[in-house]
């Protein structure tokens, strides 16, 4: 019964030892001052275009001239029916600024400044119903997430944006050119990249 329980011990010590190595060697992808150790996370924090990681390129979700095309335009469907709005015409509304991080499924995490229309405004301008859910829809045409479904309690939120900046700068096509959503405690995969469409969810 003793050699039974220390070989539980020493099982149940190797899977803790090795738990912690992994975390340990892949927390530098969230934590600047663990980067060096950063042996085996797909993402390294500050690395990529904006210092933001990308974990889906447009030229991976085959977007790349759809999100280039001066043509583009978000349309926004509500009781108004459908308003469509140039990324021209969204610079000239009134844009907001947001301090959020973004969380990504593969485990990495990071901060950044985003600044664009409060999507609240958009849903405003269409009478979207603010009782009811809405959808996002990307440019991209395949995939998991080309679509996705946001409660109005984030829908509706001041700090949730149709972003057009981030850290300052344009918003790279790795990072949804031309307009991208951003929302509070939404994880990354949920954060529609490439938009196209605002829609409210019929009943």
């Amino acid at each position: 019964m003793t050699d039974e329980r220390q070989s539980r011990r020493t099982f149940l010590l190797g899977v803790g030892a090795s738990t912690a190595a992994l975390v340990g060697l892949t927390a530098g992808q969230s934590f600047e001052l663990l980067a060096p150790f950063n042996l085996f996370a797909p993402r390294v924090k500050g690395d990529g275009p904006q210092m933001l990681p990308v974990n889906r390129t447009a030229a991976q979700a085959g977007v790349v001239d759809l999100a280039g095309d001066p043509s583009w335009r978000l349309r926004v469907e509500g009781a108004r029916g459908s308003i469509k709005l140039s990324r021209e015409d969204l610079t000239r509304m009134p844009q907001s600024d947001a301090v959020l991080p973004i969380a990504c499924v593969e485990g990495w995490s990071t901060t950044a400044h985003w600044r664009g229309v409060r999507l609240a405004d958009l849903l405003v301008l269409a009478a979207v119903d603010p009782d009811r859910d809405v959808r996002m829809e990307s440019l991209q045409p395949r995939g998991a997430y080309r679509t996705t479904t946001m409660p109005p309690h984030y829908a509706w939120d001041p700090l949730t944006l149709v972003v057009l900046e981030l850290n300052g700068q344009t918003l790279d096509a790795d990072h949804g050119y031309p307009a991208r959503v951003i929302a509070p405690g939404r994880p990354g995969v949920l954060q529609t990249k490439w938009l196209s469409v605002i829609r409210e969810e019929p009943e």
